[in-house]
């Protein structure tokens, strides 16, 4: 068999990162880990190659010359599925599909060949068994959960990993929150289900020959799932791992706002070298966190929480939300006032939407607020049910909020103030890489000479060249993703 795995390009949005990527000359954030995975488990002697349309186009030729087209997308993706679909429909090239698109809404592409979805681990083998046999379905599905100490080392010979700013691991899968807009507990239960350590370091293991040197995402949804496990296991074997390695490798991942509570398990993240965590912390409206079952953000100081993780040496990257039924008028302005205050820089806003088969979803459409399916954008000003604020009032206030909160002068002010209070817990090696050379001297053009933040700018540089110099480099890497963001969100 000859094996093509597509993944489609993502659009512009906060997440892509596009204009940050510029600077660095890189394609990419990160590689598309579920079809590495899925390749792993294809037989070993198929023909198999990976095209990521983010890195490069998608031919004829490279469809033709496939017996199957495998494809594994997330709802931001859809607008590329359906071309890719079509490309392949054309050219008459079987469709395989499988991933988080196609099993929350696989009604909607009845027209692929073959759906396999859920959790590959289970239903690919069973298609793969039934194609040998000559007997293959349409449709695999299954109501289990993999056990994730079985799953296969990815295949990274099939990217080229400097294409990619970051490479990902993914240690579990499952949250135990049960917020009412997120579709990861549909998609991967409650229950977080955990690698061995041996699993863990075997990742590292083959991602540190491959030449990788920098910085890798551990892409679990939230990495503090099993805080026992972590503190016992995991984190000790990577920290012992990074250390005997030279420290190649910097982490950041995805948490839960209680990892404030636990001093034990923020000082052995950082000791294996995690620098950075996002956490969705959603809003800081007490009853909109109630409405959504945000249960381990109410009833606390969140801007002590945050700066609570910061003070043990790790950056708080932060998601926020508006559009609950909950939230007054004020909200835009309450939120803005707490982005500033907290000090956290990489703030991600989004609308409110319901993907199909949450919590959320379901409750709206008993109320017949539902309006269409979720494009996976909740940055694109679109909102899929009908809000309690006028839809006019949300979007104006949304809109006001980024343009504030993106501007130079609220950007600027939140980078020095993060940057005057943190403090750097590990000393990193250095490793020469030419591209973040260059990225220094773009900013400057770019952003010190002609960008209209040059003030800003040249005030955060040598404040953190003279002051703070083991910050610089963070200091510069805040500007790009500042510019970003901008970028960005003048675009809507």
């Amino acid at each position: 068999m000859n094996i093509l795995l597509v993944y489609p390009q993502y659009p512009e949005t906060f997440w892509s990162f596009k204009h940050a990527l510029k600077f660095v000359s890189k394609k990419a954030s990160f590689p598309p880990l579920g079809l590495l995975t899925v390749a792993s488990i294809l037989p070993e002697y198929w023909n198999k190659k990976l095209i990521d349309m983010n890195i490069s186009s998608l031919s004829n030729d490279d469809i033709l010359w496939a017996d199957y087209v495998f494809i594994s997308a997330m709802s931001i993706q859809s607008n590329s599925v359906n071309q890719v679909i079509e490309n392949c429909k054309k050219l008459n090239t079987k469709i395989i599909a499988g991933g988080p698109l196609f099993t929350s809404s696989y009604e909607n592409y009845l027209s692929i060949d073959h759906l396999i979805l859920n959790e590959a681990e289970i239903t690919l083998p069973l298609f793969l068994n039934d194609l040998a046999d000559g007997k293959s379905k349409q449709i695999y599905t299954s109501k289990e959960w993999a056990e994730v100490n079985s799953i296969p080392l990815p295949l990274w010979d099939l990217i080229k990993v400097n294409n990619y700013t970051s490479m990902n691991v993914q240690y579990s899968r499952g949250c135990p929150f049960d917020c009412d807009f997120c579709d990861i507990t549909v998609l991967y239960g409650r229950r977080p289900r955990t690698k061995t350590k041996e699993q863990v370091i075997a990742e590292l293991d083959t991602l540190y020959l491959t030449g990788w040197k920098g910085p890798v995402f551990f892409v679990d949804d939230n990495f503090i799932g099993n805080k026992t496990k972590l503190k016992k296991e995991i984190l000790p074997a990577i920290s012992e791992w990074n250390n005997q390695n030279g420290k190649p490798f910097f982490f950041n991942t995805e948490v839960s706002i209680n990892l404030a509570d636990d001093d034990k398990l923020m000082q052995s993240m950082v000791n294996a070298g995690f620098e950075a965590v996002f956490i969705g912390i959603e809003s800081p409206n007490e009853k909109s966190l109630i409405e959504c079952n945000k249960i381990q953000n109410s009833n606390r100081d969140l801007i002590s929480s945050v700066k609570k993780i910061q003070n043990a040496g790790l950056e708080v990257q932060g998601g926020f939300i508006v559009g609950f039924d909950n939230d007054p008028p004020s909200i835009f302005e309450k939120l803005t006032n707490f982005i500033q205050e907290s000090g956290i820089v990489t703030a991600m806003v989004g609308l409110l939407n319901a993907p199909q088969g949450t919590k959320l979803y379901e409750r709206l459409l008993k109320e017949g607020r539902m309006l269409s399916n979720f494009t996976g954008d909740n940055t694109d000003f679109s909102i899929n049910f009908i809000p309690q604020m006028s839809y006019t009032d949300l979007i104006n206030g949304y809109k006001n909020l980024l343009d504030k909160i993106y501007s130079p002068k609220y950007y600027y002010e939140r980078v020095m103030k993060f940057l005057k209070d943190f403090e750097l817990k590990n000393k990193k090696p250095y490793y020469f890489n030419l591209n973040y050379i260059l990225a220094l001297f773009k900013s400057v053009i770019k952003l010190g000479v002609i960008g209209k933040e040059r003030i800003y700018y040249w005030k955060l540089f040598f404040w953190s060249l003279f002051r703070k110099p083991k910050l610089f480099p963070l200091a510069i890497l805040f500007t790009i993703y500042g510019f970003h963001f901008r970028k960005i969100s003048n675009s809507y």
